[in-house]
């Protein structure tokens, strides 16, 4: 097999240590194997980088173990051409596992350009990746803390979920302060209602009459705190998130002209993919990357499976998500698209199909800066009428009507010429302008 790379380092990571493996394969020369074990300390690593120096290393292979790779990465970063693998693409053969091993394991398959490289985005994008998947933990746990609350209404016999779509909102917060503070009357509390909820305080005096104690009011005042510090934390880092975010207001901007894709979602784009598309070779690639591309698994001329791949999963729910909100838009072609394909795999195929469309979208428009235009929702229509009227036409005539189709553009006699048929209530009857014999009786 032809050797790609003359001088290489496969490199086995582990949390303490590293084992380091350097092959030399010098034309007309016997292969050569150096192999040595670093600390992970950042004085022992400065030392591998020296020791790769002084054998000339041209390329360094590592496995992606966890987040142990990042500091052996930062280190030979702008020294080395570096390569992250992804371990389930380089399994040593079995019952060969060791350390010493599978570092030369790793530096063979360098050699001889087996591995495949994972993208690892510049260090800004990874910055910012580390704030909005921070805000999407921080999100999540502040939904945690919601349904907390709700639990604890629920136990002190308050439905106020039954009337306030939003128990956390201004009413539902003003009622739960008063709750903390010692005031139980229902009457009372109903009036603490704002905006469209001041019409529904007899509803809310009917929800708001329960069983409350000392208890509650203590789990409510903790909650509450949790709540607020949650959510004080969640607008201090996208305040951050949004400075850090004005060198690509632009790809943003295009990005939202996307439906269902709002700020938040685009932030998710922004930090996961970057900016610079060339790190995929086209649109396929990097849904198979998000892990919203179909499985490929085929033998024997039989499709075993078609379930999609795992791929980076803060990305696919970002874009799931907004494939959710893309279902409920009107005159929208992805709208379209989604409800077709529902019709024949089920919602949830159809979501994930969506998600994978906004991904190859979205991927466009960063590559080539243009910005989304829409289709309309009647786009698949248009494509061929005559099938879409023959199709209507049957669908209607199987429930049991006669159907007559008119053309548009055929002339409607003004009222004034219409015959002066008995309609119901002695209104003129619409028979001519349906296009149809009138069976009412002249008056």
């Amino acid at each position: 097999m032809e050797v790609v790379y003359r001088r290489c380092c496969g490199i086995d990571v582990h949390k303490d240590f590293i084992t380091a493996c350097v092959l030399v394969n010098e034309p007309g020369k016997q292969r050569e194997v150096r192999k040595k074990e670093f600390r992970t300390y950042w004085s022992d690593l400065q030392k591998l980088k020296l020791w790769l120096y002084a054998s000339k290393v041209e390329q360094v292979a590592m496995e992606s173990t966890g987040v142990y790779w990042k500091p052996v990465w930062n280190v030979l970063e702008g020294h080395f051409p570096l390569l992250l693998a992804n371990p389930y693409h380089m399994r040593n053969i079995p019952g060969q596992k060791t350390d010493q091993k599978d570092c030369e394991w790793i530096s063979d398959l360098l050699a001889h350009g087996l591995l495949k490289p994972s993208f690892v985005p510049p260090r800004p994008i990874q910055q910012l990746r580390d704030l909005t998947r921070y805000r999407t933990k921080l999100t999540g746990e502040r939904n945690r803390v919601h349904s907390r609350i709700a639990k604890i209404l629920e136990d002190a016999n308050l439905k106020l979920g039954s009337v306030a779509s939003d128990i956390l909102g201004v009413t539902g917060r003003r009622i739960i302060e008063a709750i903390i503070a010692g005031q139980e009357h229902p009457d009372w509390l109903a009036d603490k209602a704002r905006g469209t909820l001041r019409s529904k305080r007899d509803q809310l005096r009917l929800v708001l009459k329960g069983h409350i104690t000392d208890h509650h009011r203590y789990m409510l005042r903790e909650l509450m705190a949790d709540q607020e510090r949650i959510e004080a934390k969640i607008l201090r880092l996208e305040t951050e998130i949004a400075d850090r975010m004005k060198p690509y207001a632009s790809a943003i901007e295009r990005l939202m002209t996307i439906p269902g894709m709002k700020l938040i979602t685009a932030w998710s784009i922004i930090a996961e993919m970057g900016t610079d598309m060339s790190a995929f070779p086209d649109a396929a690639h990097a849904a198979s990357w998000a892990g919203l591309a179909p499985g490929n698994n085929q033998s024997g001329g039989k499709r075993r499976s078609g379930r999609t791949s795992k791929g980076n999963r803060w990305l696919r729910c970002a874009l799931v998500q907004s494939a959710w909100a893309v279902s409920h838009k009107s005159n929208c072609f992805l709208t379209a698209q989604f409800y077709r394909r529902a019709a024949r795999q089920g919602e949830k195929k159809a979501i994930v199909a969506t998600a994978h469309q906004l991904l190859v979208i979205a991927f466009y428009i960063l590559r080539d800066g243009t910005i989304y235009r829409e289709r309309g929702g009647n786009y698949y229509d248009q494509l061929n009428p005559e099938r879409t009227k023959r199709r209507l036409t049957a669908r209607l005539e199987r429930m049991g009507f006669d159907v007559i189709l008119r053309d548009s553009t055929y002339p409607i006699p003004s009222p004034s010429i219409l015959p002066p048929s008995a309609g119901r209530r002695g209104r003129p009857c619409k028979c001519v302008e349906r296009g149809i014999d009138c069976k009412h009786k002249l008056k």
